[in-house]
């Protein structure tokens, strides 16, 4: 299954859904791109979330609470949490935050 809207683009298959994030999260779209998360992760319960947010452009410390807030909805649904090739500017605000503590983090090499 392929749900898109304007800034996040989901797949869920074998108990993984990963979900594909684009452009600014900040204050105006944070909450779109939480409730479109949200649905699908109570919907479908996956096991892993893996956001990819190599495509995020901006991210301020709404977009911070919205990582937040599904690293811990996953969590007490008995799931991990993946955050795939974080661009450099979101990778320096979660590490600000101490998230790299608590979820795995996949980078790219290239």
């Amino acid at each position: 299954m392929i749900k898109t809207k304007e800034q996040v683009s989901i797949r869920v298959e074998g108990g993984v859904m990963l979900a594909i994030l684009r452009g600014e999260i900040d204050h105006h779209s944070a909450l779109s791109v939480r409730r479109t998360l949200d649905e699908a992760l109570c919907r479908h319960r996956p096991r892993l979330l893996r956001l990819d947010v190599s495509g995020i452009d901006f991210m301020d410390s709404s977009g911070l609470g919205l990582l937040m807030g599904r690293y811990a909805l996953i969590k007490r649904m008995g799931g991990e949490m993946t955050l795939l090739s974080p661009t450099p500017a979101v990778l320096r605000i979660v590490r600000l935050a101490g998230m790299e503590r608590m979820l795995k983090i996949e980078t790219t090499q290239g």
